[in-house]
């Protein structure tokens, strides 16, 4: 007689809702009096940050927020905004973790697009945020984070302060999972690159799965000690915010990227990891010797973002980094492949090993479909590692949508994948390469031309601190790459120097006819803004 198998079914015994927020009374269950939040002098215990949480949830639940309701929050990387990421989730309501660079009628824009209720802010960005309240047709609650390690200018711009304000709520406050784990969870926009950013929806699911992939995938061991260089408005942290507290591990706050200060940080409390893009790599790497510290023990570095020029990862690794690459985006909730590196690596000229260290890699663990595909029929390109494709994603941390935007959504989603954008390249061993976004490919003379690949180029020269290669509209060829170079301090280079270097390195037709020195513009997750690099480019004669 066969087995019945559908009388079994999942029940209160065997199922519970997946969301992050399960890690920290598990936390501070097991570890109450261990450090988990480290702000300048301030030490907050894993029994002080669950109480702060539910402070948090209890205090907004007064102000009628609940099941669905946006909380938006501008802060740099302080205590608060971890509070945030487990307070504001256990009401049911969404986190949305605003850009810090972002301009005043952009985040005027993203307050109301996203129907936030409550805006938490630090009185640092006064200048923006100001402006953009009075923008809002609605008024909403604003509480300030008046911060005492910030000694800087900024009026306060709400009607009460973030302590005072979680004083007023009940430090027992219930501690429950979502009705079901599609809910949202956190609200993340792009990073505005290209026209007005776009709402990401996260779910308490894919966050719980994002958050144990940072730990299958680096791997992330117990009780790490985490440097927040990542800012925590880029993909909640990359989903860190959660991973570390999973491992009863110490968060050490920071607010703002600054070799001078992190490198005592490091020393001073035994930073093991810390994340970032990779200007915050290049920053570590040529920061001067008064500046730089030594440390005995490994600290690991996840750098995620365009390609790490070799002599930067290389470099990194002189001070004591130990820099695994990886690749996500604000879709996928964070890291989505990692470049593990395979032990016969490690006999290969540094030159070799440093470039196959820059690869994207494989895929998370926990990422259930990652190919190189057409994006029109969503096939496989060969694994050659020369055909161009595009980095297609399935699998549950995969974001629900764009907010209030079905086309967009139906646009990423054709075919049952996640269309990056990103154009690359795979070979046989399933590592993946990226050649360019689709938006930057230059297409001159018939041919195309990666700007990843002039830039990796650019990189190598020794002068170079920033690249960017962009489109030029030429009469001849159609376009042209032209090139924005941000120098050293203290070095030097003219545009016939770079052009003759890249001569050197590249097919003729690559070559570049245009070289603009000075500093480049970035986002506030380290991503270089190409969009306004390319309108200067378009100006020029």
């Amino acid at each position: 007689m066969a087995n019945d198998w559908s009388a079994m079914k999942f029940g209160a015994a065997n199922y519970a809702p997946l969301s992050p927020i399960t890690f920290l009374p598990r936390a501070a269950e097991i570890h109450p009096k261990r450090i988990a939040v480290i702000h300048g002098a301030q030490r907050i215990s894993y029994a002080q940050f669950y109480e702060r949480a539910r402070r948090l949830a209890s205090a907004l639940a007064k102000r009628g927020v609940g099941k669905g309701d946006v909380v938006a929050a501008m802060l740099p990387n302080v205590p608060a905004m971890l509070d945030a990421h487990y307070g504001v989730p256990v009401l049911g309501a969404v986190l949305n973790a605003i850009n810090t660079r972002l301009d005043s009628e952009t985040i005027a824009y993203i307050l109301e697009h996203g129907g936030a209720k409550v805006f938490i802010t630090d009185r640092m960005y006064a200048g923006v945020t100001g402006p953009a309240l009075a923008k809002l047709k609605d008024k909403i609650l604003v509480i300030d984070v008046d911060d005492p390690l910030y000694t800087g200018p900024g009026e306060r711009q709400g009607e009460i302060e973030y302590e005072d304000f979680i004083a007023q709520g009940d430090p027992a406050y219930p501690w429950s999972l979502p009705d079901d784990e599609s809910q949202p969870i956190a609200l993340n926009y792009t990073s505005g690159t290209t026209g007005r950013p776009k709402g990401v929806v996260y779910h308490h699911r894919g966050t719980f799965i994002e958050a144990m992939g940072n730990i299958a995938g680096w791997p992330l061991p117990s009780a790490p000690v985490y440097l927040w260089t990542l800012p925590l408005f880029h993909c909640n942290g990359w989903a860190f915010s959660w991973s570390v507290t999973a491992m009863c591990g110490t968060h050490v706050c920071l607010r703002a990227v600054d070799p001078a200060v992190i490198f005592p940080l490091i020393v001073e409390h035994g930073v093991t990891h810390l994340c970032g893009a990779p200007t915050v790599l290049s920053l570590l790497a040529s920061a001067p010797e008064s500046q730089r510290r030594t440390f005995d023990h490994p600290v690991h570095l996840m750098v995620a973002g365009s390609p790490p020029p070799a002599k930067v990862l290389l470099a990194a690794e002189q001070l004591g980094f130990e820099v695994l690459h990886a690749y996500g985006m604000t879709e996928l909730q964070g890291p989505s492949t990692t470049c593990v590196p395979h032990r016969s690596w490690s006999t290969l000229p540094d030159a070799e090993r440093a470039t196959l260290m820059a690869k994207q890699g494989v895929r998370y663990q926990v990422v259930e479909g990652h190919i190189v595909g057409d994006p029109m029929t969503c096939e496989p390109v060969p694994k050659d590692g020369a055909t161009v494709g595009e980095i297609l994603i399935q699998g549950n941390t995969v974001m629900l949508g764009y907010l209030k935007d079905a086309k967009a959504t139906a646009e990423t989603f054709h075919g049952g994948w996640m269309h990056t954008g990103d154009l690359a390249v795979w070979d046989e061993t399933n590592y993946i390469e990226i050649k360019d976004r689709k938006k930057d490919i230059i297409i001159s003379g018939g041919e195309n031309i990666s700007s990843v690949e002039v830039e990796i180029a650019l990189y190598k020269h020794p002068s170079t601190l920033l690249a960017a290669v962009v489109s030029r509209p030429d009469e001849k060829w159609g376009e042209t790459p032209c090139a924005f170079v941000q120098l050293k301090e203290g070095a030097s280079g003219t545009e016939a120097e770079y052009i003759e270097w890249c001569r050197g390195q590249l097919a003729r037709f690559k070559v570049l006819k245009k070289v603009i020195f000075g500093p480049i513009p970035t986002t506030g997750t380290g991503k270089i803004q190409k969009y306004l690099l390319r309108v200067k480019a378009k100006s020029l004669t």
